[in-house]
């Protein structure tokens, strides 16, 4: 494919794409923007993009995303409410490392979550890429877990699911979504260098 090809390609996505959807990808950026910044709002805002998200892939019978999308919905509203909390002298939670035990947690939520999908895709839907799918997709789930509960890592799932994303909507002829996807990558990178300076200091200051 050449770049005349891919710019048709990107303009075409561009026509072929519906206001609701345009919504809930501004919404999407704006809540991995504010992940970065470590704001609340990343789950307000997120919550807004999955329940699009939900409604889009109802009517398009993408019934497997429209689930996962309901996954990140309860998984949102579980972050805002840690992120909430307060402690004895009214500051939120801070950034922190995964645990040996949260990482063990992490890897069987991983292990679950591709075993199961992947079961869903290969025998009860006509996808072409279960394997991959089924593997950023639990990667994801992974990622908004560690996010909920504040810990540096939650990046590194967003960075490996983002860089295995962008060609796999490529390949999809998906090449606008594959460029919002290159977008979510700038902003995870960025945001794992913000949120690993925070922790840095915090840990100087204790």
């Amino acid at each position: 494919m050449d770049f005349s090809q891919f710019f048709e390609i990107f303009y075409q996505n561009i026509l072929d794409t519906s206001l609701l959807e345009i919504i809930a990808v501004i919404f999407g950026l704006l809540s991995v923007w504010y992940a970065k910044k470590e704001n609340i709002w990343v789950f307000p805002t997120g919550i807004v993009s999955v329940i699009i998200y939900v409604y889009i892939c109802f009517f398009a019978k993408l019934y497997a995303d429209m689930g996962i999308n309901f996954v990140y919905f309860v998984m949102s509203i579980y972050g805002w409410y840690v992120w909430s909390r307060k402690d004895e002298s009214k500051k939120p939670p801070p950034i922190s490392k995964c645990t040996r035990k949260q990482h063990i947690i992490s890897l069987i939520m991983f292990v679950f979550f591709f075993i199961v999908l992947s079961y869903f895709l290969r025998n009860h839907t006509d996808s072409n890429v279960p394997w991959v799918d089924s593997f950023t997709t639990a990667v994801f789930i992974v990622g908004m877990w560690l996010m909920a509960i504040k810990k540096v890592e939650n990046w590194i799932a967003w960075i490996i699911g983002d860089l295995i994303s962008i060609p796999l909507y490529f390949y999809k002829g998906l090449v606008f979504t594959s460029f919002q996807f290159t977008i979510f990558l700038i902003i995870a990178i960025m945001g794992y260098i913000e949120w690993k300076r925070k922790l840095e200091e915090s840990q100087q200051i204790a």
